[in-house]
């Protein structure tokens, strides 16, 4: 049986974002704009067939697949938010299910640190970063998500509410990974904006 662990739905990337996937694509780049939706499914060995679904209906790029034994994951964009959204409905279509049989997000960690110290900002800086760097005295949002993939959403509601910076957005694994830096109160904003979007969306709670 495959379970639909994330499937999320995003109709502007938005510019941090957007560059940020681009740096970790293995497909076809997303750009700044685009309509995407990232899916995640279990068993992971299910996800090729998740993915020549959603190819074979519409003329989506597929910018990113991630195949484990446990979870396979995936994200396909377009310029044409009603192709993202057909695609979308094909694949719900091929496995039987709604968007509303989704696996819910739940919010595992999160946290704001306020005005970084020097050492902390660089030691951060130095870890395998694809995104901005945190300046000493900035605030620090952090989040954790599960499944995974939601955290990509809670990145882009964050970045269309409040003008911080992109650190680090993870989405492969177990927990999904968001760290975003600036100004205290823009922080703030990003935060509630972030939380609030995820736990709006609907799905069947985790056993």
């Amino acid at each position: 049986m495959i379970k639909l662990r994330t499937y999320v739905y995003i109709d502007s990337l938005q510019p941090q974002l957007a560059t940020y996937l681009g740096t970790v694509s293995q497909g076809f780049l997303p750009v700044p704009g685009n309509a995407c939706l990232w899916v995640e499914c279990e068993p992971g060995m299910a996800l090729h067939r998740v993915t020549d679904v959603a190819l074979k209906a519409t003329s989506v790029h597929l910018g990113q697949q991630i195949v484990e034994r446990a979870f396979g994951s995936m994200i396909f964009h377009h310029r044409d938010q009603g192709d993202v959204e057909e695609a979308g409905r094909a694949i719900l279509a091929s496995l039987s299910t709604r968007e509303d049989q989704r696996q819910k997000c739940r919010v595992a960690w999160s946290e704001i640190v306020r005005s970084i110290m020097p050492d902390h900002a660089v030691l951060i800086n130095r870890q395998d970063r694809k995104g901005n760097m945190i300046l000493p005295g900035q605030s620090m949002f952090i989040l954790e998500t599960e499944p995974a993939g939601y955290i990509v959403y809670a990145a882009n509601e964050a970045e269309k509410a409040s003008n911080v910076n992109l650190i680090e957005c993870r989405a492969v694994g177990a927990y999904g990974r968001l760290i975003m830096s600036g100004r205290e109160s823009e922080v703030e904003v990003a935060a509630h904006a972030a939380i609030e979007a995820v736990r709006r969306l609907s799905g069947r709670e985790m056993s």
